[in-house]
């Protein structure tokens, strides 16, 4: 009987240790991406589906494309929206907490030392030149994160057709973004009403 209690409490010793080193883990990675992407968001999508996605296989690229869609429509900064559900995903609440805290840690870091010597680098014309050269860079990284999520997202003829129009609206009006993506969601669903009334017929 002891041995069962024993074998037992070892049983879940590990489980824990895997667990606190899968939220460690989350919280490295989204440092680390913290760290080294610069664009906003939709820059950060690639390196997202590069470490959980492909490496690590904590999620598939069906849910990254569901969680960017609901964390573009909820309020608040995109990214951390993301990224919350994401480590929710992988890891329950403090796996959400550990992205989000992860991801927000290097820009907190930056901001505060940028704040100590702005008015040394504000009319700098290098850290001006440099910026615009990482503006630059972040354009393909963004290409080729949607290149790579077009498979998962894009299942139909009609999925083409609505993304052109999405993209066009954006491109073209001043229309509200989460209008867009409201709007496409209910088109989602009116397809898949009439698809089913169709198969009952």
């Amino acid at each position: 009987m002891e041995e069962m209690v024993r074998g037992a409490e070892r049983k879940s010793a590990g489980k824990e240790t895997q667990a606190g080193s899968r939220l460690w883990s989350i919280f490295c990675v989204m440092f680390k991406i913290g760290c080294i992407t610069f664009g906003g968001g939709w820059s950060i999508i690639a390196q997202l589906q590069e470490e959980f996605v492909d490496r690590r296989h904590w999620m598939e690229e069906e849910e990254l494309v569901d969680y960017i869609s609901i964390g573009r429509s909820l309020p608040g900064i995109m990214i951390i929206n993301i990224s919350v559900l994401s480590g929710y995903r992988m890891a329950g609440f403090f796996g959400a907490v550990s992205a989000a805290f992860g991801l927000s840690l290097p820009a907190i870091i930056c901001i505060a030392i940028v704040t100590m010597f702005y008015t040394s680098i504000k009319d700098n014309v290098w850290a001006a030149k440099a910026l615009n050269g990482v503006r630059c860079a972040v354009i393909p990284i963004i290409l080729a994160a949607a290149v790579r999520l077009k498979d998962k997202s894009l299942t139909s003829k009609i999925g083409y057709v609505l993304a052109v129009l999405a993209l066009a609206v954006c491109t073209f009006t001043d229309v509200n973004k989460i209008l867009v993506v409201v709007s496409g969601g209910a088109v989602g669903l009116l397809l898949l009403a009439v698809k089913r009334r169709g198969e009952k017929a």
